[in-house]
């Protein structure tokens, strides 16, 4: 048994070792939001942040993040920034890839929410979006990084 605790809970799953977050994730737990891209961690798309850190779950085992905090998008507070500035200004299209892009867009803008928008888009670059929602990415990420800065004591 693998002990992993994804969003606040912990959850024992029967699961060999080298099998990747991403699958424990959804068949095990249920979580579909993550989802499968290119099972090489170049999409993107399977995004979680591990101990606060954008984690590509495809390529990431069970094994490897035992004893971290593992937060997928259903654990990110409907309020956050980020979640509420996606919404508010409509980025996703198909949808199929914002819950990766949105837990890459904390990672980014927790370290850095000061960020100038080359920077904001050179760091989304890593997640694909093949409808095309990056150019709404930006105003997003500008909003929520502004909230977040008024957030922080």
């Amino acid at each position: 048994m693998i002990s992993l605790k994804v969003n606040g809970t912990v959850h024992e799953v029967d699961a060999d070792p080298g099998t990747p977050l991403l699958w424990v994730l959804r068949d095990n737990l249920g979580l579909t939001s993550v989802k499968y891209g290119c099972g090489e961690g170049m999409c993107g798309v399977c995004t979680v942040l591990v101990d606060g850190r954008a984690e590509r779950s495809c390529v990431t085992t069970v094994e490897s993040v035992q004893g971290s905090e593992i937060l997928t998008i259903e654990g990110l507070p409907a309020d956050h920034p980020v979640k509420a500035a996606w919404t508010e200004l409509q980025v996703p299209q198909c949808g199929y890839c914002q819950t990766g892009m949105m837990l890459q867009a904390v990672d980014v803008l927790t370290a850095r929410p000061d960020l100038p928008d080359g920077e904001m888009a050179a760091a989304m670059d890593s997640v694909a979006c093949r409808c095309g929602s990056h150019p709404r990415v930006i105003p997003a990420m500008r909003q929520a990084a502004g909230k977040m800065k008024e957030e922080k004591p």
